[in-house]
């Protein structure tokens, strides 16, 4: 079909380039129809053809119904409003729409209440999903200045990206992000109040996945224990003064959406499996199987849409034509605000775009154990739902006003183009109601209940001193407790901590004093006195925080809380109880093991059960897996590492590798900690040289009460033990150190006198070049890498990888060509597990013309790495195979590296 988009294009630009400045108010009552071609909608209708080779009598195609129908109308925001069937008292008005905001797929708000929008605008934009990673992808900002409830004016902070993976407030016009296919989240700010973000640094890596788009890490969250979490990742990642560190976690298996209800459980949304997951235990203490956590009769939707236009096809089908089983779910948000009614409080919701439904989940708990079922199965019903075809909840979020907002990508096409090829049958019923062509929309919606006006208080966090921030800990939105939270860690302003240990003690708000207990957490003023004293208070709730705020004090050294879990495991709560399991578990603590078989033993309780016996099938499963993880080699190092780290360096880094308490309050750090440290993961020569030479001083500004004295009088195996051990523990992961690694560094640097100071170490060292637009990237030979992508070599440098169309042969090359000459030393690169190169050389040259052999290897599986020395700078580099081998070449996540 033929589609315009020119009456949309001037206020795109206009709100574009306008910035801070006011745009026109959305337009609700105009529809996408008048962009489309007229003759869509004329008979005679579309005859779709059954694939070549279809199965008529499979489960998938039997009785699939492709008479020739008229297409679906797109409607504008104001008659989709008509389609909702909603609980009494309920309604939905649109805020914003489409054409200032194309493709929502994600809110959040900042400290100012300014609502953030991940516009992912070359989602399936036809539906073979071409130009998808494309970098057109945004994020923009918007603001409802006159208080009438519409989000007016915006401003696009940030933009080119390539399909960008989630948004994250964090703090005065900042922001976090990631882009698909890589590794890095980086941290985006507007420095000069424009509205547009002009400095982009890193703040962590190590978060990135391979896959295609929908099934990439996103909803990157801050949650009340001051961890961020996110879906796909097995893994937690926190904010410090001294900088990112990691934790090791269960698999979240969520794929879009992440949220947490009052008492910080996190829940993660599922998406081809349409079910929340991971809502029983924090995800931190791993996986549990809960036999019977979904409820009879759950998986069950209630669509009102009866077009079978689903990709489980007619296996999945009512015989009215609407869907059987949640199969795309999609955005969740526990309810936290206080302007609906109070029986929605704490009550966790998430969109099935497929089913054109929003779903209200009931939470029952019984011996320590949560089983959760539609709140209106009973009815047959759900709690939102809609006639409309292109009505797509994909995210929503409770509201600083208090209400809750649902993003609604409103399109025909709501499954990645895998999915939707040709022969499938998803394509054959796209195809029949042309929804193909109904895209560059979306609307977000505004929930609201007729005896609860929204709040019209705005929230000026920014502006507000730090004991202003302490109030609105207590207040009944969640939204500002949590963000109110946030803003005081981040501030790391220590002067409300009395107040605060007030708070968390005797304020009246139970919730109030969670908040106030986790900020004192964040802000390393936590003391185990206020902790203890929770761990024995009436209230189960605070027992249960109280051990898991513990965990933090005994990572970094404080044992005397031992006494303390071992005697929660016999609290007469099977939730409290059931917490110190956990805790016993993570914080590993002696005869954990025993504590668990004396659970199975004595208490009966169905969470007792689940968490005992399961956690001591994991260790030993643990200890299986141990024995092979590693080659033999390296797991001598590992090993060796291990028992160096405990006897020596745990005392000023910490046993748990977050470094060790010291000061007047406990403030402060002896030395720095290792989990998730860039500069511990990053380059080894940087580790190398520190223990091999010493160094004193400020770290990136940070002064630290220890020393690290020099090391070199150790061998070189003790030295890369060590290094090795640290690399890859803490929730580390990089490469391992060899002792002959060692020994080439400590030949370079023998005649150095006296300990590094950082910032000379660090000019010494290799630092990794990040990819930017202006590089050129090319290839002799290019092969597509899955749908939506385009013959680019420049993948190569994230996860979705390069690779040559035909087998290798001599003279292929991989070049690259930099906007500035630097001094090149070291390019790293996954070749996976066949397609590697055999015999290759690296070559460097200043004009393109003449080149110059400086390193040659031969490629193995896994991780490549070649090293050389080169004094001049050079602005280009290309990699040359030497000899034919029977394998296409392929490479992803390159490094390059320069002096």
């Amino acid at each position: 079909m033929i589609r315009t988009y020119l009456v949309y294009l001037p206020l795109l630009f206009l709100a574009a380039a306008c910035q801070q400045q006011q745009v026109q108010k959305p337009v609700f009552d105009r529809s996408p129809e008048e962009h489309l071609d007229p003759q869509r909608k004329e008979a005679p209708y579309p005859q779709i053809e059954i694939p070549d080779g279809v199965d008529m009598e499979s489960a998938r195609w039997k009785g699939i119904d492709l008479t020739p129908t008229a297409p679906v109308i797109p409607l504008s925001a104001l008659e989709e409003q008509k389609t909702f069937r909603l609980q009494p008292g309920y309604r939905m008005d649109p805020i914003l729409a489409e054409p200032h905001i194309q493709e929502p797929a994600a809110i959040q708000f900042d400290g100012n209440g300014r609502m953030y929008v991940l516009e992912l605008r070359t989602y399936m934009q036809d539906i073979d999903a071409t130009g998808e990673l494309m970098p057109a992808g945004r994020i923009s900002r918007w603001e409802d200045t006159d208080d009438d409830g519409i989000y007016e004016t915006g401003v696009v902070f940030l933009d080119s990206l390539v399909f960008p993976r989630f948004v994250v407030p964090f703090g005065p016009n900042t922001i976090l992000s990631m882009e698909s296919n890589e590794d890095h989240v980086y941290k985006f700010t507007d420095t000069n109040g424009d509205g547009k973000a002009d400095k982009k640094e890193l703040f962590a890596t190590g978060l990135g996945r391979s896959g295609n788009v929908e099934h990439q890490t996103s909803f990157l969250t801050w949650t009340m224990d001051n961890w961020m979490y996110s879906t796909y990742n097995s893994r937690r990642i926190r904010w410090t003064p001294e900088g990112v560190i990691q934790e090791p976690t269960g698999n979240p298996y969520g794929q879009w959406g992440v949220t947490q209800d009052n008492y910080g459980q996190v829940w993660f949304q599922d998406g081809a499996g349409g079910v929340p997951q991971n809502f029983n235990f924090p995800i931190v203490y791993g996986n549990f199987r809960i036999p019977g956590q979904f409820q009879d009769g759950f998986r069950e939707p209630f669509s009102l849409v009866k077009l079978a236009d689903f990709e489980p096809g007619m296996r999945e089908t009512k015989p009215d034509g609407s869907l059987n089983n949640v199969t795309g779910a999609a955005g969740n948000d526990v309810f936290r605000g206080d302007r609906l009614p109070k029986e929605l409080v704490n009550q966790y919701f998430y969109g099935e775009p497929v089913g054109r439904i929003v779903r209200q989940v009931r939470s029952d708990k019984t011996e320590g154990l949560t089983y959760i079922q539609n709140a209106y199965r009973d009815q047959e019903t759900e709690f939102i739902q809609s006639t409309d075809p292109l009505f797509r909840p994909v995210d929503m979020a409770t509201a600083p006003d208090g209400t809750l907002y649902i993003v609604d990508m409103y399109r025909g096409i709501i499954q990645e183009g895998n999915w939707t090829q040709k022969g499938s049958y998803l394509r054959t019923k796209i195809q029949q109601y042309q929804m193909d062509d109904v895209v560059g929309n979306g609307r977000i919606w505004r929930l609201s209940h007729e005896e609860h006006p929204r709040s019209t208080e705005k929230p000026r966090m920014f502006e507000e001193s730090t004991e202003e921030l302490l109030q609105h800990l207590s207040h009944p939105n969640g939204w500002w407790r949590d963000k109110a939270q946030q803003l005081l860690i981040l501030r790391q302003d220590r002067s409300v901590v009395p107040k605060l240990a007030e708070m968390a003690q005797n304020h009246e708000s139970e919730l109030a004093r969670l908040h106030a207990f986790w900020t004192l957490e964040g802000l390393g003023a936590l003391k185990a006195g206020l902790v203890r004293a929770w761990m024995a208070d009436s209230n189960p709730t605070f027992r249960i925080h109280g051990m898991r705020a513990g965990e933090t004090l005994y990572k970094y050294g404080d044992k005397s809380l031992e006494a303390d879990y071992k005697k929660g495991i016999s609290d007469p709560d099977p939730q409290v109880a059931v917490q110190a399991l956990l805790s016993a578990h993570i914080l590993d603590l002696e005869g954990v093991e025993e504590l668990m078989q004396n659970a199975v033993n004595t208490n009966p309780a169905k969470g007792i059960q689940t968490v005992a016996q399961q956690v001591l099938e994991r260790r030993a499963e643990e200890r299986e897996r141990a024995a092979t993880k590693y080659t033999a080699v390296e797991g001598a190092l590992f090993d060796q590492g291990k028992s160096i780290f405990d006897s020596y360096c745990a005392t000023c880094h910490g046993v748990k590798g977050l470094g060790t308490p010291t000061g007047a309050d406990g403030g402060e750090l002896i030395a720095p900690g290792f989990s998730g440290s860039p500069r511990v993961q990053g380059h080894p020569e940087y580790a190398v040289k520190t223990l091999l030479h010493g160094l004193t001083g400020a770290i990136e500004g940070k002064e630290y009460e220890g020393v690290m004295i020099a090391m070199g009088e150790n061998t070189d195996e003790w030295i890369a033990s060590v290094l090795s051990y640290i690399r890859n523990d803490f929730g580390n992961q990089a490469s391992f150190v060899s002792p002959e690694y060692v020994a080439q560094i400590r030949a370079a640097t023998g005649d150095r006198d006296g300990n590094y100071s950082y910032d000379a170490l660090v000019a010494e060292i290799p630092k990794q070049l990040f990819p930017k637009d202006n590089w050129e990237v090319s290839a002799s030979s290019t092969a597509l890498q899955g749908v939506g992508s385009t013959r680019d070599p420049s993948y190569a440098f994230g996860f979705k990888g390069w690779k040559t169309e035909e087998e290798q042969k001599e003279g292929m090359w991989f070049q690259l060509v930099l906007p500035q000459p630097q001094k090149l030393t070291e390019i790293q690169f996954d070749a996976g597990k066949e397609q590697y190169p055999g015999s290759y050389s690296v070559e460097v040259s200043t004009n393109g013309t003449d080149w110059t052999e400086v390193a040659r290897g031969t490629g193995e599986a896994g991780s490549n790495s070649l090293r050389w020395e080169e004094s001049r700078p050079v602005n280009q580099l290309r990699l040359l195979v030497k000899e034919p081998r029977n394998q296409v070449w392929a490479m992803k996540n390159v490094k390059l590296y320069a002096r």
